[in-house]
């Protein structure tokens, strides 16, 4: 008797035996494997190779349920080694794709990209967390790598902004008016971890930077002066 079979006398099978999920677990399998079993034609008994079939059938149904319950707890057991991995980078430096800045005490971080090529133009707007533009810093020509921007914590008016985290934008274009491919950076001190909704994030003042966009790890400058 085929699988089909099975669903056939679904129907016998009190509502508290089977689960409510619309996937059919080894439970629920089982569940209509015995009732088959309790209602079949005593003239008539199951072909035993269909039912060594469906005994077939429902061992490789357990032993993917025991595959994916292996898988999970993997995944957790992998997550709490990211975790406990994230808290020794508390005190060290980091480099990490983004653009986002904080200011705190009124004191604003430096900002960091990379140039693809020469740049003779170059400009960087920081935006608040509505989108407002709050500043717009124009730089001049720099070479092309790793560069730094000085920002004084001040809108294009002159006035002190808040304590807050931002995000820039720099637009570069060369000699000939032509367009630079820029990366933006994050270079900030980790003080401490946080994690949100599965994602481990490292606290940089106001900022919070994913654990996954850390391309360089790096011993406190500062305290090594």
């Amino acid at each position: 008797m085929s699988v089909t079979g099975l669903e056939s006398v679904g129907s016998n099978v009190t509502s508290t035996s089977i689960s409510k999920s619309n996937i059919l677990g080894k439970d629920d399998f089982l569940s209509l494997l015995i009732t088959q079993l309790q209602y079949q034609d005593p003239l008539s008994p199951l072909d035993s190779a269909e039912f060594t079939s469906q005994l077939a059938q429902f061992s490789s149904l357990e032993q993917m349920s025991n595959v994916n319950t292996n898988l999970e707890m993997l995944q957790l057991y992998q997550a709490s080694i990211n975790n406990s991995q994230a808290v020794s980078f508390i005190g060290k430096t980091i480099k990490a794709l983004g653009n986002s800045i904080g200011v705190t005490d009124g004191v604003a971080d430096q900002i960091h990209f990379d140039l693809e090529d020469d740049a003779t133009d170059v400009l960087v707007h920081i935006y608040g967390s509505k989108g407002n533009l709050v500043k717009t810093i124009q730089s001049g020509a720099l070479s092309a790598g790793e560069q730094s921007v000085e920002w004084d914590g001040t809108d294009n008016e002159g006035n002190i902004v808040p304590d807050d985290t931002y995000t820039f934008k720099v637009t570069a274009t060369d000699n000939d008016a032509n367009t630079v491919n820029v990366k933006t950076l994050i270079t900030a001190l980790v003080s401490g971890v946080s994690f949100k909704d599965g994602t481990t994030y490292l606290v940089a003042g106001n900022q919070e930077i994913p654990i996954g966009s850390v391309f360089e790890v790096m011993e406190d400058l500062e305290s090594e002066t």
